[in-house]
């Protein structure tokens, strides 16, 4: 199936209303509920998955095989390591619970992020955050909607001006991982984005949900995410959204311009008026990391 016989848009509007009317409900009523749950990736690491992670992954599954059965589908929680791999058949790209630590803390910026790709390339976008009541989506050359409205990024990207490296606000997250090359890489690179003799941004946010924080690109409110560890699952959603109002999505480490969804590493960045300036802003970014992020 090519893409061009999919009307985007359809599966667009269907995936929103999954997502608020299915998906948001339970991880509402469920936040801050889960005092028990599993470490995904060691002692060392703070990667949680709760029951309520499974459950709603079902749900989603269960949901769009009976009204897409010949795509494929590939979920945070049903992954397993060296086998499950993406083609390039239509695929359903999910993480039922994005943020899931803010999830369990019952900090509200935890979301459903329904992603679509096709020939390996994100072309659905939907990301929900129920506590906000925020739904934030796209399809290719269908442009950004917010709850269901379409949203003028044109106008936003005038409005937030020039994009500079040291007028930014940037997204950065630790990850779950607390040891290791790519954590000191990380930490390094902070320090020199923050420094007023590397990058001096104007400051760092972390929302602990890489969907929200694309979707907070995507809205104008931070300029640039830089982070290492991520899935598929974790951007599909976020990365066509972004790509619908101008911004980008390269990799982490420098020279990395094309990357697959699957890369594992990725910087995000706002679009803006000036394509050269968007450019710049990436080479500039890249300049202050320190080290090699590699999650192979």
């Amino acid at each position: 199936m090519v893409q061009s016989a999919l009307d985007l848009l359809s599966i667009e509007k269907y995936l929103c209303e999954l997502a608020q009317k299915h998906v948001g409900p339970i991880i509402k009523a469920k936040s801050g509920t889960q005092h028990t749950y599993d470490a995904k990736s060691g002692s060392r690491a703070v990667d949680i998955v709760t029951a309520i992670d499974k459950q709603v992954e079902k749900l989603i599954w269960d949901n769009v095989k009976q009204k897409y059965p010949e795509f494929k589908f590939i979920g945070e929680e049903s992954y397993v390591a060296g086998q499950t791999k993406i083609t390039d058949e239509p695929t359903f790209i999910i993480d039922p619970i994005d943020g899931t630590t803010n999830f369990v803390h019952d900090f509200p910026f935890s979301c459903t992020s329904l992603g679509l790709a096709i020939n390996k390339e994100p072309v659905v976008g939907v990301i929900y955050n129920p506590h906000l009541d925020l739904l934030v989506s796209a399809s290719r050359d269908n442009g950004m909607r917010v709850n269901g409205q379409d949203f003028d990024f044109m106008a936003k990207k005038h409005e937030m001006g020039p994009l500079h490296l040291a007028k930014s606000v940037v997204a950065l997250q630790p990850g779950s991982a607390r040891e290791g090359p790519n954590f000191t890489t990380k930490m390094k690179t902070y320090e020199k984005l923050l420094s007023c003799d590397g990058g001096f941004v104007h400051g760092f946010r972390n929302l602990g949900s890489s969907a929200m924080t694309l979707a907070y690109i995507c809205l104008g409110y931070l300029d640039s995410y830089w982070d290492g560890g991520c899935y598929a699952w974790d951007v599909c959603a976020g990365w066509c959204i972004l790509r619908e109002t101008g911004g980008r999505i390269v990799g982490a480490n420098p020279g990395e311009w094309e990357v697959p969804v699957d890369n594992r590493t990725y910087l995000a960045v706002r679009g803006c008026e000036n394509k050269q300036e968007q450019n710049e802003y990436i080479e500039k970014f890249w300049d202050c990391v320190e080290g090699k992020l590699n999650y192979t």
